[in-house]
Order: C-alpha cells, then structure tokens, then sequence
C-alpha cells in the first residue's frame, strides 16, 4: 500500500517488479489479486474525440485536365508472381492518362 501511495501513476506490473526488487519472492497472480482486492487498478484514460469535420461536397471537374486521381492495382501470374499497376485517370471523362506495370 506504501508503494502504490508513494507512486500513484504507477501500474500493476511496475508494482509487482518493485516488489520482487525488494526481495519479495510472491508470484505476480497473488501480487494482482491482493492489488485488485485493494482497489488499486488505474483507470484507463478515455479516448479524447476529434471535433465532427464539416462534410463539404466533392468538387466536379468542368473540364479536362483539373482533377487527376491515382490508384495502384496488384494481380498475381499463374506462376506466382505479383505484378502492380500504377494508373493516372482523368476525372471529368475517364480517360486513362497513363498505366505503368512493374514487378
């Protein structure tokens, strides 16, 4: 109790290695059970909340060459083999702009 009063941060397992430390040859399911008898458990810190992100709609491209995006795509071969595919894609009128294959 000395300990957990000195140290109140402290946790389970921390406790139990001080005690061994200090010459105490108990093994660490009777240190927990006297600890959780005492009611020395720490409370685990709740998550804190991002604030709700404004939703704003997706912008639509009025012409060609505004809005690119990107996507890689994997595929094996019947050998095994793992081949990526690296594709540049125009948003306005789903032309592929360009399509690079590597292994």
């Amino acid at each position: 109790m000395a300990l957990t009063t000195k140290h109140v941060a402290i946790g389970f397992w921390q406790c139990c290695y001080r005690l061994w430390n200090k010459g105490h040859k108990w093994n660490h399911k009777r240190i927990y059970r006297v600890y959780t008898d005492m009611k020395l458990n720490i409370r685990r810190m709740a998550k804190k909340r991002l604030p709700e992100r404004i939703k704003q709609p997706l912008t639509l491209p009025s012409a060609p060459n505004q809005v690119w995006c990107i996507d890689f795509m994997s595929d094996t071969l019947v050998d095994g083999r793992r081949f990526r595919l690296f594709n540049v894609m125009d948003d306005f009128n789903r032309e592929s702009l360009a399509i690079e294959v590597d292994t």
